[in-house]
């Protein structure tokens, strides 16, 4: 299931979320950097220390990422210039997993387009073509080595991460038709007299 199919099951349960729960959700997304933030155009750097910082940030980001119902979250949508991100693999009993200097070690040459959301493009769904699978290399947040070979959504959920933290947006990996629409959302015409002097 593609982010976005995500995305909407989302919006489809804000309107059934209860009022605490919806609260806690728009609460979560006002801590999220929103288009147009200079940082989330901004490449993230080699995370060096796994200290208790770092823990805590990883920790705060899956809070995040769970509380705005997202299926991934980087680094740099918390203003933070540090590579890492976290993700909710697909599957019932799947933790969120979260990747350290994660890099992109192999890729299928077989790819798919799908639409995407991003909780940093509040409104906006575009068509995205990634393959459809990766391997991923890095650490987790104790340092520890970490290598995943993903697939079809848990695929272009990382890639989709990976991109943020090299300051690269699902508008740069689209059509120009739907960047065009999406960007009319993002940045509505404004109108004119609207303002008093």
């Amino acid at each position: 299931m593609a982010e976005q199919d995500i995305e909407q099951q989302g919006e489809v349960l804000e309107e059934q979320l209860d009022p605490e729960r919806e609260a806690r959700r728009r609460l979560a997304l006002a801590q999220i950097r929103q288009y147009p933030d200079p940082v989330l155009r901004m490449r993230a750097n080699e995370v060096e220390d796994f200290d208790d910082d770092l823990r805590r940030l990883v920790g705060r980001m899956k809070d995040l990422m769970q509380g705005a119902n997202g299926v991934g979250l980087a680094g740099t949508q918390v203003g933070t210039l540090q590579r890492v991100f976290v993700f909710q693999p697909d599957g019932e009993d799947e933790a969120p997993r979260a990747f350290v200097n994660p890099v992109l070690a192999a890729s299928s040459e077989v790819t798919l387009s799908d639409t995407e959301g991003c909780l940093s493009l509040q409104g906006v769904t575009i068509p995205v073509e990634r393959p459809v699978k990766v391997t991923i290399e890095g650490k987790d947040e104790t340092g520890e080595d970490v290598r995943l070979e993903l697939e079809e959504r848990d695929a272009r959920v990382a890639q989709h991460e990976l991109d943020h933290l090299d300051g690269i947006l699902i508008l740069d990996r689209t059509t120009a038709e739907a960047r065009r629409e999406a960007l009319g959302i993002l940045r509505p015409e404004p109108v004119l007299g609207a303002l008093s002097s």
